[in-house]
């Protein structure tokens, strides 16, 4: 089921197969883990463009870029995230991206493409973002504009696993336009929805993804500032576009079991 909300919303589809024992995975002693405890067990040397408390593979993507430009020239190369287990131990979700790179980084380009498995019944799910990127990929295919970057990538679930919490962070390759988008799959209604606080439509301001609002779950928290800020400002956005200033207590937060897979990471290469 898609659905679409503007100005700051979109969606998605899902569909398909694989298999895992959710018994297997509950016997993990599957726990909730908040943001400060997640951010301390990400690797310290991460780097991120907007220094997100849930980095994307920075590091692989421009050592990527100095490997095969100097090497090869052009190729394309693939990356794995490791999985993030639900809560109550049904669902795990992971992201594969792709790099196609170019001799020159401003032509060079990376996308993605995150699964949902539903570890009980083996079904897998792709989830889609509706960020203006992200459809512009979707779209162009091929003929999409040189220099893109868009990934999504799970960061967090709801405490009670009923919705998914995705970064969609996207820009482009040597300039300064890039931000994040949030991207919330909801369970029961089988519908995904992306959002970004108003001031990036309206002003092209920055903004990082930060987890659930503490105050009020049904909603999501940005960072939002431009280059230059000193002081970035904490908000909230609604699941209808709404976007408020962040109370002075609010505390974002996420939960679920990032699962540690021997598989994640670089993947075998192909041209």
């Amino acid at each position: 089921m898609a659905m679409l909300l503007m100005p700051s919303t979109g969606v998605t589809l899902i569909q398909s197969a694989s298999a895992q024992s959710l018994e297997a995975i509950a016997s993990r002693s599957l726990k909730s883990i908040p943001l400060e405890q997640q951010t301390g067990d990400q690797p310290s040397v991460s780097i991120d463009p907007l220094n997100s408390p849930y980095p994307v593979p920075w590091n692989w993507v421009m050592k990527t870029y100095e490997d095969v430009s100097a090497r090869e020239g052009s190729g394309v190369r693939y990356y794995r995230s490791h999985s993030l287990l639900s809560p109550d131990g049904e669902y795990a979700a992971y992201s594969r991206i792709q790099m196609q790179v170019q001799p020159e980084l401003y032509r060079s380009q990376v996308s993605s493409v995150m699964f949902l498995e539903n570890l009980r019944t083996g079904q897998l799910q792709e989830v889609k973002a509706s960020s203006p990127l992200a459809l512009h990929l979707m779209t162009q295919g091929k003929a999409a504009t040189p220099g893109v970057i868009s990934i999504l990538s799970p960061i967090g679930w709801s405490k009670s696993s009923d919705r998914l919490l995705a970064r969609q962070f996207e820009g482009f390759f040597s300039t300064s336009d890039i931000s994040d988008y949030a991207v919330v799959w909801h369970r029961y209604q089988n519908r995904t929805t992306t959002l970004a606080p108003a001031q990036v439509f309206n002003n092209h301001a920055m903004s990082i993804l930060l987890g659930w609002s503490q105050t009020d779950p049904s909603r999501v928290v940005f960072r939002v500032g431009e280059l230059g800020d000193e002081q970035w400002q904490m908000w909230t956005v609604a699941e209808n576009g709404q976007t408020s200033l962040a109370t002075s207590v609010e505390q974002p937060v996420v939960f679920g079991l990032r699962q540690m897979q021997l598989w994640a990471g670089e993947q075998i290469a192909s041209r």
